[in-house]
């Protein structure tokens, strides 16, 4: 009597489920982006939130599609239905100047959106040193 051992094929699946399922959230936006890095904790990912980003030469992306700094507002208000509660990450390039990313985050806050976040890569000077 020979039967099919399925307990080896039901390892590996799991183990490519966990595996999608942590490469998942990465995948979330196509522009390219270098972005600068920061030693501060991960936040916790959020299934209903926004990319924008903020090109090397200047150009605003809201996920993938290229926008305006003057329609940032009005376009935000029709993705998230004017709802002020929608969690915004800004991905700024790291050769892009600081005005630009604070000229989008006071667009955000001035749109009354509260709950925006900067991305960083990990790894960067550790809390409380300077680069001399």
């Amino acid at each position: 009597m020979s039967e099919i051992n399925v307990t080896p094929m039901v390892d590996v699946m799991l183990v490519l489920l966990i595996i999608f399922m942590v490469t998942a959230p990465l995948l979330t936006t196509g522009v390219k982006i270098d972005l600068p890095q920061a030693n501060a904790p991960a936040l916790d990912q959020d299934k209903m939130s926004l990319t924008i980003s903020v090109a090397a030469d200047g150009s605003v992306y809201i996920q993938d599609y290229q926008t305006t700094v003057e329609a940032l507002a009005a376009t935000l208000a029709a993705v998230t239905d004017v709802n002020a509660e929608s969690r915004i990450y800004v991905r700024g390039d790291a050769s892009i100047n600081y005005g630009r990313v604070m000229e989008v985050m006071s667009i955000l806050k001035t749109a009354g959106y509260t709950k925006v976040a900067l991305v960083t890569l990990p790894g960067g000077p550790a809390a409380g040193t300077s680069k001399k």
